[in-house]
């Protein structure tokens, strides 16, 4: 997955979306401690950079050294480029060691995983019986009614034969994502729970967010130009239906969260 993502880099930095700094309170609060944070599939680092803000220390880790490159440099961030798939030694060697960690996160990214071997590495380096897991994903952004119309119709109609099936998780919100932890202190279950991340865009900005998109850029590679001169200029149209310019675009965040509990890795 993560070289659908190679040439593309520098748009996913710009054009995703920052994350509300309540989705990061609200993690926090859940952890008795604020020592160690791991955050996996980091990308160019938009959550490690407000989780570094918060947690003493920060690991973040992606398969993509290019998405990497783009992240912020902060003293208390560690940043390292992971295979795809981790032996226990790597893990230890690379992230960090077993029962040390308060929290691990991973912001719209966890329906690529395999999920078995992921929640195995994140049971490892967690503290029992507190250590925390959240993972997010955000679904389609809200800007007016013809933008969204047009929008609707791009990811579901146009882009529909490109995307891979993990994606569907996403468009669930996470609600029938495996996720098999306990649930935390003053939450009912493991969510999913709601929030909203805004960012300002102009038309421009708001397109290089749709060029980020792995299955535009499937089907780029495929010869397929989804966004033409003539699909770019509906969207311009619908942009300045109501006033053209800068705009709040809204993305509707979905968090599933909880805790390890007790485990014996070595039964």
């Amino acid at each position: 997955m993560a070289q659908l993502f190679v040439k593309q880099a520098k748009q996913y930095s710009e054009g995703r979306p920052s994350y509300p700094q309540e989705l990061f309170h609200f993690i926090a609060s859940k952890t008795p401690s604020h020592d160690l944070a791991w955050d996996v599939g980091t990308g160019s680092g938009q959550a490690a950079k407000s989780l570094a803000a918060i947690y003493k220390n920060m690991v973040a880790t992606d398969t993509s050294q290019q998405q990497l490159e783009y992240a912020a440099k902060l003293p208390n961030v560690r940043y390292e480029r992971t295979p795809p798939k981790m032996s226990t030694a790597e893990l230890e060697a690379l992230v960090g060691k077993e029962s040390t960690f308060d929290l691990v996160t991973v912001a719209q990214a966890m329906h690529w995983f395999d999920l078995p071997a992921f929640y195995q590495q994140a049971r490892r380096v967690l503290k029992k019986p507190d250590g925390v897991i959240a993972a997010w994903c955000y679904t389609l952004a809200q800007v007016n009614e013809g933008v969204d119309a047009l929008l609707h119709k791009l990811y579901f109609v146009d882009l529909d034969p490109y995307w891979e099936s993990p994606k569907k998780l996403v468009d669930d919100e996470y609600k029938s994502i495996e996720f098999p932890f306990e649930a935390v202190e003053g939450c009912a279950g493991t969510g999913p729970v709601e929030f909203t991340a805004e960012r300002v865009m102009d038309l421009e900005g708001y397109l290089t967010w749709l060029r980020s998109w792995s299955a535009y850029q499937t089907a780029k590679h495929k010869g397929v130009e989804v966004l033409g001169e003539d699909v770019v200029g509906r969207f311009r149209d619908a942009w300045n239906e109501d006033g053209g310019g800068q705009k709040r675009v809204t993305f509707p965040v979905f968090l599933r969260i909880g805790k390890v509990g007790n485990v014996d890795m070595n039964s």
